[in-house]
């Protein structure tokens, strides 16, 4: 990868992989903008602390232009990080935020651009926890008819990801000219 260029790491939740369907998909969406992907394996690593390590940790850091995308889980683990990262964009799905246990229970986006997407009928994450989340930092939300898992949402989520780019790279990755 360039660190020129602009990068969208994803964050996959708890129960998934890398290169679940969500990502693979909004991996396709990034690519075709230009930026480049990258998608942490946290298989194994149950503790979301050692996540927000990992991601430190990789080569994230080394992009101006960065995005961070996560889902459940991975939504807490690039919000934490997004306080060391920068990054210019944040895309959450479900995220695990409020989660009691949890070292940072109420991160702060430290991003310019945030977009949080969430099912009314969530089994695991109660979507109020994003309602809050978006109103008290400005986030921009999107709630849908589904669950947990968005599987039924991937076409909405993936224009909304579209959209949420064309703005990161208009407002802060578009190459400067004198």
């Amino acid at each position: 990868m360039n660190p020129t260029t602009g990068a969208v790491y994803f964050n996959h939740g708890q129960e998934s992989g890398p290169w679940g369907t969500k990502i693979r998909r909004l991996a396709q969406v990034a690519e075709a903008k230009g930026f480049a992907v990258e998608s942490l394996d946290y298989s194994g690593i149950a503790d979301p602390d050692l996540r927000v390590r990992k991601l430190l940790a990789s080569t994230a850091s080394q992009f101006s232009c960065l995005v961070l995308v996560g889902s459940s889980m991975g939504g807490y683990v690039a919000t934490v990080a997004s306080e060391t990262l920068k990054p210019k964009g944040l895309f959450l799905m479900a995220p695990a935020l409020s989660v009691p246990g949890y070292s940072v229970p109420s991160p702060i986006p430290y991003a310019e651009a945030v977009v949080v997407i969430h099912g009314w009928k969530d089994e695991l994450i109660p979507v109020e926890h994003s309602i809050r989340f978006a109103q008290k930092h400005s986030a921009q939300l999107h709630v849908v008819d589904g669950d947990h898992r968005l599987m039924d949402h991937i076409p909405f989520i993936a224009s909304i990801f579209d959209s949420f780019l064309d703005r990161i790279n208009e407002a802060s990755c578009a190459p400067r000219t004198k």
